[in-house]
């Protein structure tokens, strides 16, 4: 029995659709007296797929983890099941990786700082110089990488070299203006997490709200999704979107972009932090 007071385990579970699936999971959860605190499901119809989140308290429980997983994988089989069990006693470690943008930095930092996440963040990456000290001056570890072209491929070895050595769980891109390459995407499969503007692909480019501004957009918004080797078209996590009119200059719609930016990708830090994310076939099922 695990001696776990106050602490849960989440269940996160796709396969496809089919009769008992519920009846049969909460018939093992009740086998080995397991209270189950929060259970979410959801049918897409049209795929067959049947998606579920199930978080159980770990005190009382009657059964090892370990025993537990063996059990688990019987009823897995039966229904051709994908699941993955996490802790909400799991401290995530996180690496955030910035340029010289900063408002989605000091938005993290003061989170963090805040104690808002279960979360430690052991370094920060950054392929220039101009937020250093805002790093230092939280106390954080900062790692200037810079990169062209030519030295892509070596530098991004480093950036792989000091994750691995940190251990990290989770990399959330703050306006980090580089193409990930595959080589370092494909070690943390959902486990990117971009932001941007939500003006793609009608607007791209480095002056995206210059651009709209132009056209005279009536809506802006800011989108974040998993990073995928297909460039800004991942899994999205969450968006969010605000009015903007013609009596609004283009400052006022940076402004605007920048707000919706540091809160759509703190909502996807904290989904992602809590196991509330599915990905199946580059959608995502976000549970409440």
């Amino acid at each position: 029995m695990e001696d776990n007071q106050n602490s849960t385990a989440i269940l996160l579970v796709s396969c496809p659709d089919k009769v008992g699936i519920v009846a049969e999971m909460t018939k093992l959860f009740g086998k080995y007296n397991g209270n189950i605190i929060n259970l979410e499901q959801h049918v897409d119809a049209e795929e067959n797929m049947f998606f579920m989140r199930l978080e159980w308290q770990l005190e009382g429980f009657s059964i090892t983890m370990e025993d537990f997983n063996i059990e688990l994988k019987k009823t897995a089989e039966e229904f051709n099941m994908n699941w993955e069990i996490n802790y909400s006693r799991h401290r995530c470690r996180m690496a955030i990786l910035v340029s010289k943008q900063a408002h989605c930095l000091y938005d993290i930092l003061s989170r963090y700082e805040s104690g808002e996440w279960n979360v430690e963040i052991p370094l920060v990456i950054s392929n220039h110089r101009d937020l250093e000290p805002i790093v230092k001056r939280h106390g954080l570890e900062f790692h200037h990488i810079p990169i062209s072209k030519e030295n892509k491929a070596e530098q991004e070895e480093k950036e792989i070299a000091l994750l691995r050595e940190h251990n990290i769980d989770l990399i959330v891109l703050a306006r980090y203006m580089q193409i990930l390459s595959a080589g370092l995407v494909d070690q943390y499969p959902n486990r990117i997490i971009n932001i941007h503007h939500s003006f793609l692909p009608a607007f791209p480019g480095a002056r995206p709200y210059h651009s709209a501004y132009e056209r005279g957009v009536k809506i802006i918004g800011a989108t974040s999704h998993y990073v995928t080797t297909e460039l800004d078209a991942g899994p999205i996590i969450d968006q969010d979107v605000t009015r903007v009119s013609h009596t609004e200059s283009i400052k006022d719609f940076v402004h605007k972009g920048k707000d919706l930016e540091k809160i759509v990708l703190a909502r996807a830090i904290r989904l992602h932090l809590q196991n509330k994310i599915l990905v199946c076939n580059n959608k995502t099922i976000v549970f409440k």
